[in-house]
């Protein structure tokens, strides 16, 4: 008679995830994923239905801690992704998200509609990496982009019943707005071109032209960012885990809500600035010493991290791992309101934090609770996780750092060691041991200025 051997059981590796996100086999110096699908740890499909009402209603509850312990499972990860981002409120019922979906689908068809008759190659089937226009707005004639622009047409009155495909002239531009998305367009094809190249999805040309579309009319809807670089690697998940095109559009744009800031360029400043100096400060205090020596070297401003903060992570991790990354720190983010925060903002600014914290402290993510007791949201916003992140990569590399790092150049080459070799559930543990202790520093610094 077999026995069944309990510790083992506590002990299951789980199984791999890579499975769903293949790697084409020529590409053989991709690091293996960490992650691991665990029965009673990771957010299986029957869990996360059973958190819904009869009606819709998400107890989200019951899932944030799930998820924060052992990730998503791959099937469903998507549709999760979609409530962790705010695209819908968990307090909808399935007839309201229905009507929600359909109205930004008709949105976003909209929004492409507009870019294709401006610029044929959006929703062709095909993206371009040659440049169209000059920044005065003249169009550029050369071969390579005759080419691109002629196939597109082709390919577009060939989906035409009446095979018109008039309606397209390379002229002079005028509007300032238009020539400035024109300008980005051959970027993001270049940008989408070297964008996860070693999975087996990007083989197909559909799905490059898919990134291509979504990042181009992205680029239009978003008049004050428009496209940079690094958004590529923030939106190819979307499209692997999302079907719809429209549906994955929208999920992108919610995540570029949190790091739109990071991509605003002015005359005098880099949006990721901003995050670089909370970054220095926290290094400050929960590690002085390192701060100090990052400092001597050259380093105070923190510019070798800004990739890191940037495309949270994307390059550091391998794919599977950076997407169970992704949904950890959201869970520990999570707040009920950012549906509503994004919908209807002043609505969200007459609640009182005392009673969303009493009455909802089970559906508000660990990391956001944390910042809610400390009163991190009294004065001004807090920090984002994905800073105690980077610092939690810095403190781990702090004794190698100050031994070995002479120079800035010895700092990225000890940061860029620890590519595809980083644990995401040990980061995230990281970051929230340092976010605690910044905050019990933080406080005791600002308890005893109240006292002088």
């Amino acid at each position: 008679m077999t026995t069944l051997d309990i510790s083992k059981m506590w002990r299951d590796p789980g199984a791999p995830a890579d499975s769903f996100y293949q790697v084409r086999p020529e590409c053989t110096d991709v690091p293996k994923s960490k992650f691991r699908i665990k029965n009673g740890k990771t957010l299986s499909a029957r869990k996360w239905r059973a958190a819904f009402s009869p009606e819709g209603y998400l107890d989200i509850g019951k899932t944030l801690g799930r998820i924060h312990r052992g990730g998503i499972h791959p099937s469903i990860r998507g549709e999760v992704w979609e409530f962790l981002l705010g695209c819908y409120d968990p307090k909808s019922t399935y007839a309201e998200r229905e009507d929600i979906r359909k109205l930004r689908r008709t949105q976003y068809a909209v929004l492409k509609e507009e870019c294709h008759t401006m610029f044929p190659t959006i929703g062709s089937g095909r993206f371009i990496t040659a440049p169209v226009i000059t920044e005065d707005g003249d169009p550029i004639l050369d071969p390579l982009v005759l080419q691109e622009a002629n196939a597109a047409k082709e390919a577009t009155s060939a989906g035409q019943a009446n095979g018109d495909s008039s309606g397209f002239e390379m002229v002079k531009e005028h509007d300032k707005r238009v020539i400035e998305w024109k300008l980005s367009l051959h970027q993001i094809g270049l940008d989408v071109a070297r964008t996860d190249r070693s999975l087996v999805f990007y083989e197909k040309q559909e799905n490059l032209s898919k990134l291509w579309d979504i990042l181009s009319v992205y680029a239009w809807f978003d008049k004050d960012v428009n496209y940079c670089q690094g958004m590529s690697d923030l939106c190819s998940p979307m499209i692997i885990l999302l079907d719809d095109e429209a549906d994955a559009f929208w999920c992108f744009e919610r995540l570029m809500r949190r790091l739109r800031g990071n991509f605003r360029y002015t005359e005098s400043s880099v949006g990721v600035e901003s995050q670089l100096n909370k970054l220095a400060s926290v290094t400050q205090v929960i590690d002085p010493k390192l701060h100090q020596h990052l400092d001597k070297l050259g380093g105070g401003d923190y510019l070798f991290a800004v990739r890191m903060l940037m495309v949270l992570f994307r390059r550091e991790f391998s794919f599977c791992d950076s997407l169970y990354l992704w949904e950890m720190m959201w869970a520990l983010e999570f707040d009920p309101d950012l549906f509503l925060l994004y919908e209807d903002p002043e609505l969200v600014a007459e609640k009182s934090e005392e009673s969303k914290s009493k009455s909802k402290s089970r559906h508000i993510g660990k990391y956001e609770r944390e910042n809610m007791k400390n009163g991190g949201k009294a004065s001004e916003a807090p920090l984002p996780i994905s800073v105690f992140l980077v610092a939690s990569v810095l403190k781990d590399k702090s004794d190698k750092l100050l031994t070995e790092a002479r120079g800035l150049d010895d700092v990225v080459k000890i940061l860029n060691d620890v590519n595809g070799n980083l644990d995401a559930k040990k980061a995230c543990t990281g970051a929230m041991k340092l976010h605690k202790k910044y905050l019990k520093k933080t406080n005791f610094i600002r308890n005893c200025h109240l006292r002088v």
